[in-house]
């Protein structure tokens, strides 16, 4: 087999969280167009139901899936959906998450607890739900959406529990990467930097844009696309011997 035919995913199934917008569209969509049928999962159905069209426009199967990743009971709907639709499930792409700023000695309870919730324990139950469909297989791909900023501490937003999180992320990801080893299972994470999506045309979030790019070495912020090859890589049997490995994708940042 070719080197490029290696990271062709004809004949396998995925699911991608957190895949109605952003950054979770564009990983369904380089999926797609590798060749895996993608189960498109959010929370928002709408946004879910839309970008299963597209990606039945690119002529694979899709399921648009509501859930809630903090919630156990629809994480293990997610998984029967596809076994009961599709038979198997060969891409796990947990990617669902929030962010949240607030300086922390005033951050509220409620406000870390929503951020790890999903971020963090979002992450665990879903890989949790795919691994257990895909030990009796003894195979599959779990990838994980932490950041860069689970390495260094973002500025000059506060962001003390999204840090700490997607730190966790990654030493998540590690843990049950040794631990699943064993069953054929590959599970890595990818952290991207400042990224280019919808939310940064807000008014509080543009005016820091100037910052980030001081401190970027390739002086700009990532596109989508500049994510979709990681997560095809991952997906694939040419990284069938990756696994607890962190991808950073940031331009640079943590270089300095």
């Amino acid at each position: 087999m070719g080197i490029l035919d290696r990271f062709r995913l004809d004949g396998k199934t995925a699911l991608v969280t957190g895949a109605g917008r952003g950054i979770g569209q564009g990983y369904a969509h380089a999926l797609a167009e590798a060749g895996a049928d993608v189960a498109i999962v959010d929370i928002d159905g709408d946004a879910a139901r839309r970008v299963a069209e597209e990606i039945r426009a690119l002529g694979r199967r899709s399921l648009a899936i509501i859930a809630d990743v903090t919630r156990k009971a629809d994480i293990r709907r997610m998984v029967d959906t596809i076994i009961q639709e599709w038979g198997k499930l060969d891409i796990g792409v947990n990617n669902a998450g929030i962010g949240g700023w607030a300086n922390a000695e005033d951050m509220p309870e409620e406000e870390w607890d929503r951020v790890i919730n999903v971020n963090l324990k979002g992450v665990f139950l879903c890989a949790q739900a795919e691994a257990r469909v895909m030990i009796p297989r003894r195979s599959g791909k779990i990838i994980n959406t932490a950041s860069m900023s689970g390495t260094i501490v973002n500025r000059p937003q506060n962001q003390v529990a999204y840090n700490a999180s997607k730190a966790g992320v990654i030493h998540l990801t590690r843990s049950m990467a040794a631990e699943w080893a064993k069953y054929g299972i590959c599970v890595n994470s990818i952290s991207p930097g400042y990224t280019y999506t919808p939310l940064v045309e807000s008014p509080e979030v543009r005016d820091m844009i100037p910052q980030w790019l001081k401190d970027i070495p390739m002086g700009r912020m990532a596109q989508v696309s500049d994510l979709q090859g990681a997560v095809v890589y991952l997906a694939s049997e040419a990284s069938d011997y990756v696994t607890g490995h962190d991808l950073v994708i940031d331009g640079g940042y943590t270089v300095w």
